[in-house]
């Protein structure tokens, strides 16, 4: 099975088809260049063999399909505005049983769904559970660090989809928002986010994208970055503050 997808119409010539605009109130923006998300995937060095990918927020599908060009052999999507159900599905039918989408908000969604329908993708019919989930997403700036807290909760209790052995989450947060969380000690931004973040993971930017890569333009430039856990976490109480 070739793990390339197939020739598909340009995710700008499917905004047109299918009118799809980015919401303000959904701090909707597109990733547009896939020279950028193929370096973001290529960049996170995600170990895909027996792996689940869970994308949050694909929209379109543009890193969407960078992810299943890379080689992963079971994504999931979780999608929030269902207007992109054409565009996933499109991709879906173009994956060869190695992707699905699910309409949901990733803050309440129940990971057991997700887990399930990656187990039930053509591609894992033979696994019983993954022994690497690796989380990716364009997540939208308004809601992108409480998104962050309540993973990195779950991750210190090993729930959800952080209950494999081995999880990695690759983000896109607003410039500012990566400058903190990788901040070092007696760096100026360093604070809360960063002593809460680096207390459980390794935390280090993988990419830099340019404001001018999204459609709407965002005023602030963006920072892809990366989380992996610790063996021993640092500082376990921590995430109590938050």
């Amino acid at each position: 099975m070739s793990l390339k997808l197939p020739k598909l119409p340009s995710i700008r010539d499917l905004t047109r088809i299918y009118n799809l605009r980015a919401k303000q109130q959904l701090s909707q923006n597109f990733l547009m260049d896939k020279n950028v998300t193929d370096k973001i995937v290529s960049l996170a060095g995600l170990e895909l063999e027996n792996a689940l990918c869970v994308e949050v927020g694909p929209g379109p599908g543009l890193l969407t399909r960078s992810i299943l060009d890379r080689g992963a052999q079971s994504v999931v999507a979780v999608e929030k505005d269902p207007r992109f159900t054409p565009t996933l599905d499109q991709l879906r039918d173009a994956s060869q049983g190695r992707f699905t989408s699910l309409i949901g908000d990733m803050l309440t969604i129940d990971h057991s769904e997700i887990i399930q329908s990656g187990l039930q993708l053509e591609s894992s019919r033979e696994l019983t559970e993954f022994s690497h989930i690796h989380l990716l997403g364009n997540l939208p700036f308004n809601v992108a660090t409480p998104m962050l807290i309540q993973w990195l909760h779950l991750l210190a209790k090993r729930e959800g989809i952080f209950s494999a052995p081995n999880v990695s989450m690759t983000l896109m947060f607003q410039k500012e928002v990566g400058a903190r969380l990788t901040a070092f000690e007696r760096e100026s931004p360093r604070g809360r986010l960063s002593v809460v973040a680096q207390s459980i993971c390794d935390v280090y930017q993988i990419y830099g994208v340019r404001a001018s890569s999204f459609v709407p333009r965002p005023k602030v430039d963006a920072s892809m970055v990366q989380l992996r856990p610790l063996e021993t976490p640092l500082l376990k109480s921590s995430l109590k503050k938050c």
